[in-house]
Parts: C-alpha cells; sequence; structure tokens
C-alpha cells in the first residue's frame, strides 16, 4: 500500500507554480482569498496538519504553539525572516523550523539602492509633478537632489543582503562603511573595499546614508532608537528594506518633520500597517508597501526552498534551511 502522504497546510496564496507542485507531492490544504489568518484559524490549521507553510504575516508566539497540538512537526516558513516564529518554544515543543535564506539577497539589494536614488534624487516628488499635469518646463534650480557618487554609506547589517548592498554602492562610486555584530574575514572586506566600525554610534554620526539591512531580534529591537538618531547629521538619509522594527519610527517620523534628518527611505514599518499617519505626510520621506523582495522570480524561488525542506523532511532527513535558536 502507498504510504500516507504528508498534510501540509499554506497559510496565504503562493504563486501558481508553487501550488501546482505542492498538489503533486503533499496533500496541502491552500487558501482561495489572500488575507491574512486570524490566531484562532491558524491554530485550527496547525491543529490540522503535519506542516504548516507560514508568512511574515502569521504571529506564531508561544501561546499559538501552546494551542498547537501534537500533530505539527515542522513550520516551513515561506520567506528569510522568521522573527514571527518563537523558534525557541516550536523546538521546545519537538516541531522543527525552517525558512528560505540567501534567495532575496538581490532583489532586497536592488530595492535598497532604488530608494537610496529615489530619496537622494527626489524621485518621488518629480513623478508627483509629473501626474499633476502642473510641469511647466526645465528649470536651474527645479527638484535639485544630491549626487551619491563620494557619499559615505553606512551599513548596519553585514550578511548576505548588506553586501549585497556594498557591492552595488560601490558601482555607483560611494563609500562603503559598515557595522556588524562580528566583522568580516579581511578578504571579504578587501573586495568590498568596506570599512569596519567597531561603534555604531561613531558610525552613525558620520554617514551620509545609512541602511538598515539587519534583523529583528530582540538585540536590534529600536536599535536605531530616538538618542542614536539624533546622532545622525542633519543632511543624512536613512533606508530601510530590513524590519520596521529596528528604526523608533515616532523618533524618526519627529526628527524629519523637524528637519533633523534629511530624508527617509523605508519599506518596512515598525507596526505592520498601521504607519504613522505624520509620516505620510512627508515630502521628503518615500514609502513602499514592503515589496523590497517582491520579483517573479524570487517568489518561485521561495516556494522551491520550502518544497525542498518539505520534502526532505518528508524523507527522514534534517531539513537543509533548519533555523535553531543559536542562530538567532
Amino acid at each position: 500500500m502507498p504510504s500516507k502522504r504528508l498534510s501540509v497546510t499554506v497559510t496565504r496564496r503562493l504563486p501558481d507554480a508553487v501550488e501546482t507542485r505542492m498538489r503533486e507531492l503533499f496533500d496541502v490544504t491552500l487558501r482561495d482569498d489572500d488575507t491574512p489568518l486570524t490566531q484562532d484559524q491558524l491554530v485550527a490549521a496547525m491543529q490540522g496538519c503535519d506542516v504548516l507553510v507560514p508568512t511574515v504575516t502569521d504571529d506564531i508566539n508561544a501561546a499559538t504553539l501552546a494551542r498547537a497540538g501534537d500533530r505539527l512537526k515542522l513550520i516551513a516558513n515561506y520567506g528569510s525572516g522568521v522573527d514571527h516564529i518563537d523558534v525557541a518554544t516550536a523546538r521546545q515543543r519537538g516541531i522543527l523550523v525552517s525558512n528560505t535564506p540567501g534567495v532575496l539577497t538581490e532583489d532586497t539589494a536592488d530595492m535598497t539602492m532604488a530608494l537610496i536614488l529615489a530619496v537622494t534624487r527626489r524621485i518621488p516628488e518629480g513623478l508627483a509633478v509629473m501626474q499633476s499635469g502642473e510641469w511647466d518646463g526645465w528649470a536651474p534650480t527645479a527638484l535639485l537632489g544630491g549626487r551619491i557618487a563620494g557619499r559615505r554609506l553606512g551599513i548596519l547589517g553585514m550578511g548576505r543582503i548588506g553586501q549585497a548592498v556594498a557591492r552595488r554602492a560601490r558601482a555607483f562610486g560611494m563609500q562603503v562603511h559598515y557595522n556588524n555584530r562580528r566583522r568580516l574575514r579581511p578578504e571579504v572586506e578587501e573586495a568590498l573595499d568596506a570599512t569596519w566600525w567597531d561603534s555604531l554610534d561613531q558610525m552613525v554620526a558620520r554617514m551620509d546614508i545609512l541602511s538598515v539591512n539587519c534583523p529583528h531580534t530582540p538585540a536590534t529591537f529600536h536599535l536605531m532608537n530616538a538618542r542614536r538618531l539624533k546622532l545622525m547629521k542633519p543632511d543624512a538619509v536613512i533606508v530601510n528594506t530590513a524590519r520596521g522594527e529596528v528604526i523608533d519610527e515616532n523618533a524618526l517620523t519627529r526628527m524629519l518633520r523637524a528637519g533633523e534628518i534629511a530624508g527617509a527611505g523605508l519599506d518596512v514599518y515598525e507596526r505592520g500597517t498601521d504607519i504613522n499617519p505624520r509620516l505620510r505626510e512627508l515630502k521628503n520621506v518615500v514609502l513602499l508597501p514592503h515589496m523590497g523582495s517582491a520579483t517573479r522570480e524570487g517568489r518561485i524561488e521561495m516556494g522551491e526552498k520550502v518544497l525542498l525542506n518539505i520534502k526532505t523532511f518528508d524523507d527522514g532527513h534534517r531539513p537543509p534551511d533548519l533555523v535553531v535558536p543559536a542562530m538567532l
């Protein structure tokens, strides 16, 4: 008799190619709509499957895991960040957690550079003028931005994405500086032509542009708090394509309104979709709807990693992208 197929539940709509392959391999429950599950729906999904495939919009905390029951054995996250999953509690309950690292590195780095250019060159303001029909021709002093060549870029978090941003920044003629939990190996540092700062405070105070590329952990929550934001130069710009919780959003908003920071480009927000309304009103801010990783290629590659993690687990082996608490 054929062995029983693994029961997999997916919490959000995924690309058609990924969903089709899941149907072929597993007994899969998919979503017809694309709204986030409520916590009660999430618990019910966890109780009824062997493998859960969540996304960043699912809050899998200790309380949720306590209600998960005994059937769930793997949380195969669709995404690289796992700050929405209590990995330690999951492991204590015998539930493995996997993710999809490395897939979205280039896409997110592209978006980081796009935001740097958008803020420094005032691209959204120019777009608004054109869409309003109010443009009456070129003028020598109209919409003057700043040149990025020669500027100091400080990268906060020099992992895969931070290094990809550094490579792009060098191509634009920027000076690359970075702060990280661990200093890069000399050969990597040399290849990126990157300058290491042991003190984040000292780096922040000297940068023209600061790019946040570190994960959200208890240690990085509000890493850019009010005190550290005040260290930035008044003509500096901050860009965040990592996690919104790394920046104190209210403090940033106050400083942008007061002209104490020149501009910001944000793709992520401290409270998800609940964005400070005063932030939306500022002309020196570019806001994007968490689309840094939104490429067709990236989303499919994420799905392929999820499939590989589940299939490897189903075959009785350790998922290749297993997340353990020591990694966080």
